[in-house]
């Protein structure tokens, strides 16, 4: 059919056969930008959302999503992931950025599992801030790099400086 390894000589859909590949440390970053009010990102900030504190809860979401990838993308094989994490910078008065880092010794990749980290993890400030603002927006969801594998490593050019922390 193609050069697409989910699907058979047929175009029948398959789970990829990763049993004769090298278990190696993969890792995958995925980023996301929230753009809002400057007041609904100051109160963020500030941490007085009468939901909670919306970048920990956010945070929690995203890597709970991470481990429940392969639930939610069928040709995604279950992973033992090692490590997760979620970082969010403030960009600008009206911007959050969001980063997703997934890490996994195995034989698959793990960018599926940091896009859906973050993807969730921008979905749920949504959940958490649209009391205040429904037109906040989700954009720019998309992998910023990955290293391992047989493809080898990618990297974004245009990826902006890591966040480090909650916003401050």
């Amino acid at each position: 059919m193609s050069e697409l390894t989910h699907f058979d000589d047929s175009g029948a859909s398959r789970m990829v056969d990763t049993s004769a590949k090298r278990e190696t440390e993969r890792i995958a970053v995925a980023s996301a930008l929230l753009r809002m009010q400057p007041t609904t990102l100051q109160r963020i900030v500030d941490r007085s959302i009468s939901k909670g504190d919306v970048c920990e809860v956010a945070r929690l979401a995203g890597i709970m999503a991470a481990k429940k990838t392969s639930d939610l993308i069928p040709l995604c094989h279950p992973l033992p992931i090692t490590s997760v994490t979620i970082d969010f910078a403030v960009v600008s008065p009206t911007q959050l950025r969001l980063e997703a880092m997934v890490k996994v010794v195995g034989r698959t990749g793990v960018e599926m599992e940091a896009l859906t980290a973050v993807s969730v993890a921008a979905l749920t400030v949504y959940d958490m801030v649209k009391a205040l603002e429904h037109g906040l927006t989700i954009e720019q969801i998309q992998l910023e790099q990955k290293h391992g594998g047989k493809s080898g490593s990618f990297h974004r050019e245009t990826t902006p400086p890591h966040p480090s922390g909650t916003p401050s």
